[in-house]
């Protein structure tokens, strides 16, 4: 494997025919995940940097090469790209066997020297023993092997991966995430994932660029992302359940900022970035909404915001609760916690329980007010 590519940069700029405003980063050994929803543009920065798609203007450089210039004239071919691409859908040859799919990206290799490589390629990705089949011979992670086999033929500067695991079920997608954990932590290349799925790429991506209509609106590590999104927009595309609005209250003591939201005032660490009288949105993850036992109602960290509730809504998936709670103050918000299904047993809740819970303050996130619309409040109930 190549260790010449250095840090990708990109930088694009049009107004359409699909709208691009997207500057990025991606260094040696990272994986960058793209998100965003359909239409905003992720394919398109893939194709762009592999040379597939020319953008009205902006700058693609892969170590000390620069790929793409608008104002300098400056366009290498695909060939010229040391890329390696995982198409969502493979594009393997049907008529070629595994071995053979893999060999055809050889090329710079010699005659002589391509089946070996090629066979070590595919024992790299536990494909050892189906090198003969052709591709309707094999299975849907099969296939992604093969097509991944055939991308680090080419010993590229940067590896690209367009929704890669789209086409399986998802127990092979569980298997497929962590062999590619994995193997990108071996390479000294950058790698470029394109997801919908929030999941994968908070598993697989070092850092994410959230993208909507073909701009960048945040690009960070995972759980910066997750807990501390830049504004409502991104929130709402990281799927973040408990977002409301709210106004900053008086402080009541130096260090300290205060948010009214509905008929109650919240504590939280000062956050110098709104005065009081300002309207906001906040959120707070589902994680960080604290259950006040049962055994032990008058806990220290029941004195910490307590909110109560009604439960409305109970579902366990992948070993964690989601409890969905109706506030008894308020206009009718909905407050999502998540419980190890063990404390859920032990508080024995069901539904049309009153509770109550505690907001940490210092998980509460305070970003720029944005009008929650009933249908908005609706979506943010789903």
């Amino acid at each position: 494997m190549s260790e010449a590519g250095g840090t990708l940069s990109v930088r694009l700029a049009q107004d359409g025919p699909i709208p691009l405003e997207v500057e990025l980063h991606c260094v040696p050994g990272e994986m960058l995940a793209l998100v965003g929803p359909s239409g905003s543009g992720k394919s398109t920065i893939l194709r762009a940097i592999a040379g597939l798609y020319r953008p009205r203007s902006g700058r693609i450089q892969s170590g000390g090469e620069v790929w793409f210039d608008s104002q300098k004239g400056i366009e290498t071919t695909p060939q010229q790209r040391r890329v390696g691409m995982v198409f969502q859908q493979y594009a393997l040859f049907p008529h070629l066997s595994a071995l053979e799919n893999v060999k055809i990206a050889l090329d710079h290799l010699s005659e002589s020297q391509r089946d070996g490589r090629a066979k070590e390629l595919l024992s790299r990705v536990h494909l050892s023993g189906i090198r003969d089949r052709k591709p309707g011979q094999l299975s849907g992670g099969e296939q992604q092997r093969v097509a991944l086999a055939r991308a680090l033929a080419r010993e590229p500067q940067v590896l690209l991966l367009d929704e890669p695991f789209s086409a399986v079920d998802q127990v092979t997608r569980r298997k497929l995430r962590l062999e590619l954990s994995e193997l990108s932590r071996s390479l000294s290349i950058p790698t470029i994932l394109v997801t919908h799925d929030l999941d994968e790429a908070c598993m697989l991506g070092r850092r994410m660029c959230i993208l909507r209509a073909g701009r960048t609106l945040q690009e960070s590590i995972p759980n910066e992302v997750m807990q501390r999104p830049r504004d409502a927009e991104v929130a709402r595309l990281m799927d973040v359940r408990n977002i409301f609005s709210g106004v900053i209250a008086d402080p009541s003591e130096a260090g300290h900022t205060r948010l009214r939201w509905n008929d109650q005032v919240l504590d939280m660490p000062y956050c110098s970035d709104f005065k009081p009288g300002q309207k906001v949105t906040w959120c707070i993850p589902p994680e960080q909404v604290l259950l006040h036992r049962r055994d032990r109602p008058e806990s220290k960290g029941a004195r910490e915001n307590p909110v109560v509730g009604v439960v409305s809504e109970m579902l366990t998936v992948g070993g964690i609760t989601t409890v969905v709670l109706t506030l008894e103050r308020g206009s009718g918000d909905r407050l999502h916690m998540d419980l190890p299904p063990h404390v859920v047993k032990r508080n024995q809740l069901e539904m049309g329980d009153q509770i109550s819970m505690s907001l940490l303050g210092e998980s509460i996130h305070l970003m720029p007010w944005y009008p929650l619309t009933a249908r908005a409040r609706s979506e943010e109930r789903m």
